[in-house]
Order: structure tokens, then sequence, then C-alpha cells
């Protein structure tokens, strides 16, 4: 099918969306279930958007969906890297158990079908599904969207930067970038010019599923492929946030909310809707001007706090209180069993890492988290773990890397790789990672030293152990 007639083939259904009065009242005599959508995006900074951060644009949807919903300022990833990340939360599984770690490339198997997705644990409850925007769990038929629970599919099989125009390409020139629409190939080669048009299909996509699926119940899928570099927006948002390129590509991903939101409402779902907002990971700061922002330490690709901790709101009206904030730690695993729970669908055959967590996130009287910690790793490399109340985070031993020189306009900066020590940080009073209060708390350290070696045996029993470097003579 040539280019063309794919962006043809997007149009948005004329149809009012309107839902009468009677439609509505019918909906709630029959106890609908809930629907989800979920807007995950890919590398954006914790400070990006408004509220969490003070940016030179504004970003006016992100902010009315906070002001509706709660916005949540602890909230992890359990690891900062695209595939780990997407299949922790589509499998509610820790990295260590599915085997899926770092970024998977071009034709990789991706996330064993052993692992039910949130896709098909709904889809069993008769919900239809969706998921338009970047996969990257899979590029093989088994592990491609259609054959893991989602009715309906268009985007990337992996990261736009895996491709033969970008500068750090890595021989990507061998294969192309593809888009895809429900199992086929739409695009052969994507070129810049569909790269600016991605934020427009998929919320173009997004709108035209909600408008035909408003009876539901649905679960929709939103991976946007931005702001991972390398960033376009369409021509509507160039030099719109008068910040640069980065700016505007920020900006068209908040339209993109404003028009999944505008839908939901003018649909008349809005109240039996649970919508969830944030990001695969920190921001990839090599870029420098082409990369977000976030107040914490390091960034993607990283166990620190900049790299694992994301932006995070979540709107249920009637559920959630509109307008509030919260410093309760969770994290992404614990998406599927908690929308499974709200859907009234069974937990998947395989094992299931993550946690019922709602009467955590809507605020209910002495609502603890049940996790007793959540554990951290960056690539095959256990690195830490963090209590579930979001207080104590212990890092191993490990290397890591740490910025030196940014880089500028869509080239990559300069790293270097340093170490860090068995280390204790007090969250709530330093997020930001500043102080290793290990001597100050060793009952507390040990304890969770006794945790994490607990977690290695089970999740990483064939770890190798670190080579001694040889002394120079």
């Amino acid at each position: 099918m040539k280019r063309r007639a794919f962006v043809g083939s997007l149009g948005i259904a004329s149809v009012t969306a309107a839902v009468s009065s009677e439609s509505m009242a019918a909906a709630k005599a029959n106890n609908r279930p809930p629907n989800f959508v979920i807007v995950f995006l890919d590398d954006s900074g914790w400070a990006d958007f408004k509220p969490f951060g003070n940016p030179p644009y504004d970003t006016p949807n992100v902010r009315k969906l906070a002001s509706e919903g709660c916005r949540f300022n602890q909230f992890y990833v359990p690891q900062a890297i695209c595939s780990a990340s997407r299949s922790a939360l589509l499998s509610g599984c820790y990295p260590g158990r599915t085997g899926m770690f770092g970024a998977h490339g071009p034709r990789a198997k991706g996330l064993d079908p052993k692992f039910a997705t949130i896709g098909e644990v709904l889809k069993k409850k008769g919900y239809s599904t969706a998921v338009f925007g970047k996969w990257h769990i899979g590029d093989q038929p088994e592990t491609r969207p259609p054959a893991r629970g989602f009715d309906e599919s268009c985007g990337l099989m992996y990261s736009n930067d895996m491709w033969k125009y970008h500068p750090q390409s890595r021989n990507f020139d061998k294969f192309p970038l593809q888009f895809w629409e429900n199992g086929k190939i739409i695009i052969e080669d994507v070129t810049p010019e569909d790269q600016k048009n991605l934020t427009k299909w998929y919320t173009e996509q997004a709108v035209d599923f909600i408008n035909r699926l408003k009876h539901g119940p649905f679960y929709h899928h939103l991976p946007h492929s931005m702001v991972h570099v390398p960033i376009f927006c369409s021509k509507e948002f160039e030099g719109k946030s008068a910040a640069g390129l980065y700016g505007d590509v920020t900006m068209e991903v908040d339209w993109s909310v404003g028009q999944v939101m505008k839908a939901l409402k003018e649909n008349g779902v809005e109240d039996n809707t649970l919508v969830l907002f944030t990001s695969d990971n920190g921001p990839w700061i090599s870029y420098g001007n082409h990369a977000g922002k976030t107040p914490f330490r390091e960034a993607k690709a990283t166990g620190f706090d900049g790299g694992k901790r994301s932006a995070c709101i979540v709107k249920y009206p009637g559920k959630i209180k509109a307008g509030s904030a919260s410093d309760q730690a969770w994290c992404t695993i614990d998406v599927l069993p908690t929308l499974a729970k709200l859907a009234g669908a069974e937990l998947p055959e395989n094992p299931v890492d993550g946690k019922d967590v709602f009467d955590l996130i809507t605020n209910q009287p002495d609502a603890k988290n049940p996790h007793t910690y959540y554990p951290f790793s960056t690539g095959k490399e256990f690195q830490g773990i963090i209590t579930g109340d979001g207080k104590w985070e212990l890092h191993l031993p490990h290397g890591y890397r740490t910025l030196i020189e940014p880089g500028n306009d869509g080239l990559p900066g300069k790293y270097e790789n340093r170490q860090i020590e068995l280390s204790l940080f007090d969250m709530k009073n330093d997020p930001y990672e500043t102080t290793n209060v290990i001597d100050k708390h060793p009952e507390v350290a040990e304890k969770l030293k006794t945790l994490a070696e607990a977690h290695r045996k089970k999740f990483y029993p064939n770890k190798p152990k670190s080579k001694k470097k040889k002394k120079k003579k």
C-alpha cells in the first residue's frame, strides 16, 4: 500500500460522538466495567510537563489532566531502558523474571508469549483492545501486537532511532524502519517526513478507536514514539513552543493528550474511564537540547531516580480525588493486577510480580503499599532495591555512566563510567540521592541487603563474578 493511501486510511469517523442522556443512564444501569487508557511516553523527563516542572512552554492538557486526577510524585519503572520498561508494564513482571532487558533491536523475539500482557488479560474479559504507537517488546509474528491480545494496532515495532538516518544508526540500514498496521507493513521504509507525522497518526487512530468503541468496555494503549531521539513534530507544531524543537515535540504530545481526553468526554465515557499518563523512563540526556529534564540524579539507562522515576498522573472520576497529589510509591508492574481487579478479570496463569494497588492510588484510609520492596536493574545487572513505602533505596556496588558533555541538535554527547559503592539513601529526605547514610542506619542497610541477596539468588542465579583487573607492571 502506498504511503498516501495509508494516511487516508486514518480518517476519523465523521459521525457525532455525543451520547444521549438515555444511553448514559443505560450504561450506568448495566454497571459496565471501566475503560482504560494508558498514555506511555518515551524518554520523557520528569520535569518536561507542567505541573511537574516549569518548562518554558505550556502543557495545558497535561495540567488539566492533573487538575482532574492525582499527580504521583514517586512512581517507578523497574528498569530505565525501553524494552525492559515496556515489558514490565504490559506483563506486570520484573525484567529478571521475563528476561526482558535493555532495548531489543529489529527482528528480536521480545517478550516470551508465556507471559501474558494486559491486552490478553482484558480481552478474555470481553474488552476491545488497541495499541497505537511504539511496541518494542517483540518483532516476530508471535510477539507482535495482534498475537499479544490487541484487536487493533499500528506503529513502529521498535525505537525510531533504530533507523538508517539516525547519527548513531549502528548498521540499521540493513533493517528498514517499518510502519505496521494490524499485522501488515503499511510503510516499508519510514522517511523523515513520516516521522514528523507519528504523533498525529497515533492520536488520530486513538480518537477513532474511542469514537467507534464508546459502548465499551475498551482498553487503549498509546505508547508514543516521542520524545525519543530523533525528535520530530508535525508542521502544525514547528516553532510553536518558542523553546526549540524539543519544546515543539512536547507540546504536540500534550495536544495528543488533549485530543484523547476530548474524545472520552464527547463520547460520554469520561466518568467511566481510568486514564494513566507516564513515561517508560527518564530523559536521554546525552542529546542535550533534544532531551528532557529531570531534577533527580542521573537519567535514562541508570538505576538512579533520574532514570527510573517517571512523572505520573491517574484520573478516574469519582474514585480518585481531582487535583490531588501523592508521595506514595508504586511501580508499572502494579498496573496489570490493578486493572485486572477493576475489570473483574482473572490474573494470568504465569507468575505476576505486581500487586493490586487501587486502595493506594485512591488514597484509602491506612492504605499501604503491599510490596516489601521493588527491585531495579540496568541491562542484565541487578543494582538494588527500594522499599515499598519509597523511604529507603539501597544501591549494590555497580558501575554507571554519567554525562560529562551534552550533545546538541540531534548529536549525542559524551559519558564517562563511574562506580558507586554499597549505598543507602533516604528518599523522603534526600530524593536526589546526594548522601549515603549507610553508616547512620546500618540496621536498615543490613535488612535491605538480605532482601537484595534473596532477590539476586532467585532472579539472577547465574550472574558471573566480577573479573579482577590485572595490575599494570
